[in-house]
């Protein structure tokens, strides 16, 4: 049986803008997400406390913690890699961060400079810390079933993996298709393994879209009990890391399929769909989600009304 109500993470204005070359501006930045908002949904990524250097796109997140809306209930949860943008995290008032472990060793080094088991000993002291100050940590395990370097990785490694996330005090671990390789078929055995050790209500899907898979993908973990999912507004993403990886599974598209499946998400179709036009518009392109796209080309259509 399908879940009956699932959450929806949108990683858009982090996960899906940390690529772009051009800077988007802190003002489109804020407006995006306060859309976001506005459409229902409830966690929101926000930005990345990392080194300019190495991600100038995230650069303003103080400033968008700074100037978004934040009604209560709502979550803006932003990417912490180590204690130096914890405490600038802190300092900027964020109450929830975000973690990022790989499953596979290459790609952890060519990610963040060093071996999954540094990765975890670099965490432990902030992830402590914001134990003790009631801010949330969310871990992500990136090459959860293929790497673009080690081809297809073990699941009782990324079983283990997320095992140690939850142990150092992650509510909660989003299991992530970083190149978009993965099948339905993968991502089940996935999941089951995963869930020897690991509760199913503590586990997530993060999905792209490289291969056609995502959608696929989500209903699959559906069917095992998995009920949030990571999305990105207008399909924006992708990772410098993983080459030819293009970007996540469409928020529009995946709320689309869920309200098609009676699956109460709190989020309105036609307003998350504005939310992608409004970027993409930004970005000066078309959005990358289907749904959203047939909207604009029939925007009289019955299904997007109901949807």
């Amino acid at each position: 049986m399908l879940p009956r109500t699932v959450t929806l993470v949108e990683v858009g204005p982090r996960d899906g803008l940390q690529n772009e070359r051009a800077a988007v501006p802190t003002a489109t930045k804020i407006a995006l997400i306060d859309q976001l908002t506005a459409s229902g949904l409830k966690v929101i990524e926000a930005g990345s406390f990392v080194s300019p250097k190495w991600v100038p796109q995230m650069a303003d997140t103080a400033d968008v913690l700074a100037g978004i809306r934040r009604p209560a209930g709502a979550r803006y949860p932003v990417l912490v890699p180590n204690l130096q943008g914890y405490d600038a995290a802190r300092a900027a008032g964020a109450r929830e961060i975000a973690i990022f472990a790989a499953a596979s060793e290459i790609f952890s080094r060519k990610n963040i400079n060093c071996s999954i088991a540094e990765s975890l000993a670099r965490f432990e002291p902030f992830v402590a810390a914001a134990r003790t100050e009631n801010i949330a940590v969310r871990g992500y395990i990136s090459c959860a079933v293929w790497c673009p370097y080690e081809g297809r990785i073990a699941a009782n490694a990324v079983a283990e993996l997320a095992e140690r996330l939850l142990a150092l005090g992650c509510y909660e671990i989003s299991l992530g298709d970083t190149i978009g390789k993965a099948t339905p078929l993968d991502v089940q055995q996935l999941v089951d393994t995963v869930a020897a050790r690991v509760p199913r209500s503590k586990l997530a899907g993060h999905f792209h879209d490289t291969y056609g898979q995502a959608l696929a993908n989500v209903l699959a973990a559906l069917e095992k009990g998995v009920a949030v999912f990571d999305s990105s507004v207008a399909g924006l993403g992708g990772c410098p890391y993983a080459p030819g990886a293009t970007g996540n599974v469409a928020s529009e598209d995946v709320l689309y399929m869920l309200n098609g499946l009676g699956i109460t998400t709190g989020v309105d179709w036609n307003a998350l769909a504005e939310a992608g036009r409004f970027i993409s518009a930004a970005l000066k392109r078309p959005p990358a989600a289907k749904s959203n796209l047939a909207a604009l080309r029939s925007p009289s259509s019955p299904e997007t009304v109901e949807q």
